[in-house]
């Protein structure tokens, strides 16, 4: 029987387009002989469509994006046996949600929670670990609690600078110093990210972060090289190799990521045995900080006295075949299609444990 594998892909976030990209990947990297490919969308408006079963791979981003012939549907029909449809008898019982879902309403854990409620086995992290991935500041809080070194960080909330911005700034002049960088507290894929060097840079980039969130966290910068390791496993977890992110520009923005290819990416990284060991252990040590589960890839500072700082986990990174997660995982010796296997198994080995757990006495 081949597994049923429900792609979940686009969302109202800024990191739609990201989404669509990433989904593409997947649905041509698929084993049909293993999996039967039920593509979901979200739109950019919050509509569920449900596509037909995938008979062949989609020719591009554009198929991808219902707008005609799909059927939208509530997100709990996704579950027949729970909430059986009378207008949508045509689509099967999925068995497996991947959710290739970037940002808020998709990566934060909502989505994760939906499925949980609908007893629904799905890829990658909890609904606590997606939510405190998510919130920078809450994911940063975890890792000094577990002993993590990282950078100095100060967060606000919009309504609170609104009512003393000038506070705010100095408290960021006196805890942190410039540079620094001004992020979104909830936000992936560098959107509304910005470095500041002096006080009118840092205006500007509160307006900007602030666009995109309630909640903003600047964290001091860091004269180090940026270091990225892919982590895979449920209770057991296991390293990738590790690789070098080197942007040409000031820093590995948007565009950088997604746009322009102005990054090099070097795989591996030139580090030592012991640097190596540090960062496989400080990675183990962050994805269960957060409770993590199926995947996350988590990035370092590596300084020139050997010490490794975490900047964050992303509990579902960029994934497109020449994403820096599966090209880590590909100089370890597994393929694309078998990460994507891998993946899947270990979200039917997860949701398997969970129903062996008694909830009643």
């Amino acid at each position: 029987m081949k597994i049923k594998v429900g792609l979940l892909y686009g969302g109202k976030s800024a990191e739609h387009q990201v989404s669509l990209q990433t989904a593409l990947a997947v649905i041509k990297a698929l084993d049909t002989n293993k999996f039967d490919i039920h593509p979901i969308y979200i739109s950019d408006k919050g509509e569920w469509i449900r596509g037909a079963k995938l008979q062949e791979p989609a020719a591009n981003v554009a198929a991808l994006q219902f707008k005609e012939g799909g059927t939208a549907v509530s997100p709990v029909a996704l579950n027949q046996d729970l909430f059986p449809s009378k207008t949508d008898n045509e689509h099967e019982q999925i068995d497996v949600v991947f959710p290739l879902l970037h940002g808020p309403n998709g990566e934060d854990g909502t989505v994760q929670g939906m499925l949980e409620l609908l007893n629904i086995p799905y890829v990658g992290n909890g609904v606590l670990a997606s939510a405190a991935g998510m919130d920078k500041v809450i994911m940063k809080n975890l890792f000094a609690q577990a002993g993590l070194e990282q950078a100095k960080y100060v967060s606000f909330i919009k309504n609170d600078w609104k009512k003393s911005p000038e506070k705010a700034y100095e408290t960021v002049e006196q805890e942190l110093g410039y540079p620094c960088f001004v992020k979104p507290a909830n936000l992936g894929s560098s959107v509304g990210i910005s470095k500041c060097k002096d006080r009118e840079s840092l205006v500007k980039a509160f307006d900007e972060a602030f666009n995109y969130d309630r909640k903003i966290i600047i964290e001091e910068g860091i004269i180090g090289r940026e270091i990225e390791i892919g982590v895979i496993g449920n209770d057991e977890p296991i390293c990738s190799a590790v690789g070098e992110v080197a942007p040409k520009k000031e820093f590995y923005d948007y565009n950088s990521k997604y746009l322009d290819g102005d990054t090099d990416m070097m795989i591996p990284a030139q580090v030592t045995e012991e640097e190596y060991a540090l960062i496989k252990d400080l990675a183990i040590k962050s994805f269960k900080a957060i409770d993590g589960s199926g995947l996350v890839r988590a990035d370092f500072f590596l300084t020139e006295d050997g010490r490794a700082l975490i900047n964050e986990v992303n509990t579902m990174p960029g994934f497109t075949p020449y994403s820096m997660f599966p090209l880590l995982w590909k100089h370890a010796g597994v393929e694309y299609p078998e990460l994507i296997e891998k993946l899947v198994e270990l979200a039917l080995e997860r949701h398997e444990g969970k129903q062996q757990i008694k909830h009643t006495f």
